[in-house]
């Protein structure tokens, strides 16, 4: 899978990622819903760090469709709410 943050680029994820990635995802759509910010800025935090570390960069001249779209790191709750779909913003 390729995901990307937005801002930063793109990574490829292995498909055994996407348990612990979907962990995360719902851990950020429960805080979202709370609207708890100190809980939503970690969680965030660790979402992204966590596709940091599993993923392999793509050179910045590839062209590949992502899969994953991530908001920034410091992208605010609302902005967050606007991308979540039914199942967070990891599909699964």
């Amino acid at each position: 899978m390729i995901a990307r943050i937005m801002g930063e680029g793109q990574v490829r994820l292995a498909d055994a990622d996407l348990t612990r990635l979907n962990e995360l995802d719902n851990e950020l759509l429960a805080t979202v819903e709370s609207g708890d910010e100190e809980a939503f800025r970690r969680t965030l935090g660790a979402l992204l760090d966590t596709v940091r570390s599993l993923g392999e960069p793509l050179p910045d001249d590839a062209l590949e469709p992502s899969e994953l779209i991530l908001p920034t790191a410091d992208a605010t709750l609302d902005e967050v709410r606007a991308m979540l779909k039914d199942d967070g913003l990891i599909p699964g």
